[in-house]
């Protein structure tokens, strides 16, 4: 076969596959749209978002209608909105043949719910990530008071740890380390119930069970966390189950090495 006819013949069919292509994608823009698969991929146990919350809200910012024409699916635009959602943490928006299309959504996992000195609430993730409390899904974690400023609409943990101006004068770093690290700890996890920090810097355990508080002072690194929660951990499994849960009104891991303990006034 002569060269000129070979590309003449590859030409044609290229062209042919292109015109079929075309034509394909015009049929398939022209079919009407269902309701859309839906998986949300819940991480830990609170789940903030229902496929039902989903199709709701993508109708009431006119994203989508059912029968709507496919090639009129803002595939981006739903994709853009679902990540705006401060409990979501990943979303995926997929179109397919026929008319169908999927959405995959990943919640965010909160391990703190903070109260700030301005009367903000909301949540802390286990990236340090802030989420807006939502009006009708509520998650069983950490409640952190006391003299918080950071707010909802500042900075999140990332930016705040590459910045030492932001270091200096934000707590969320250290909120994050007690928060994680009691939430991957089982004891702990089932133990404390709230955090407070006072005035003065010290950060205060409030545990579940009895009445006493646990003054935990700074959590300024990781290594420092870890340290006084092992200090703790050998206090309960050495010490309270021969002095009892209600024998001491404050425990303290503030000191190096050691763990101080004043006990309860008695009468008499």
């Amino acid at each position: 076969m002569k060269p000129w006819l070979r590309i003449t013949l590859w030409s044609s069919f290229a062209v042919l596959v292109i015109a079929l292509l075309i034509i394909t994608q015009k049929a398939q823009d022209e079919i009407l749209t269902g309701q859309p698969l839906i998986e949300v991929h819940v991480e830990g146990e609170a789940h903030f978002i229902t496929e039902e919350e989903i199709l709701s809200d993508l109708d009431f910012h006119n994203l989508w209608q059912k029968g709507m024409r496919s090639g009129d699916l803002p595939i981006g635009e739903i994709e853009e909105y679902l990540k705006s959602i401060s409990q979501v943490k990943d979303a995926r928006v997929y179109r397919r043949l026929g008319g169908e299309w999927k959405i995959e959504v990943t919640t965010r996992n909160p391990i703190a719910r903070i109260f700030n000195e301005q009367g903000q609430t909301y949540y802390l993730d286990d990236e340090g990530v802030k989420m807006e409390i939502s009006d009708v899904h509520a998650a069983r974690v950490l409640v952190v008071t006391g003299n918080i400023s950071d707010r909802l609409e500042g900075e999140n943990l990332p930016e705040i740890i590459n910045n030492d101006s932001l270091k200096s004068i934000r707590k969320l770093d250290d909120i994050y380390r007690i928060s994680s690290y009691v939430c991957n700890d089982p004891l702990f996890h089932s133990l404390i119930g709230q955090i407070h920090l006072e005035q003065n810097g010290d950060f205060v355990l409030i545990p579940l069970v009895g009445d006493q508080k646990v003054v935990f002072g700074s959590a300024l690194t990781e290594k420092e966390v870890a340290e006084k929660f092992k200090k703790l951990k050998i206090f309960y499994k050495e010490a309270m189950p021969y002095e009892g849960w209600n024998t001491y009104r404050e425990i303290s891991l503030k000191y190096e090495d050691q763990i101080v303990c004043k006990k309860k006034e008695t009468d008499g």
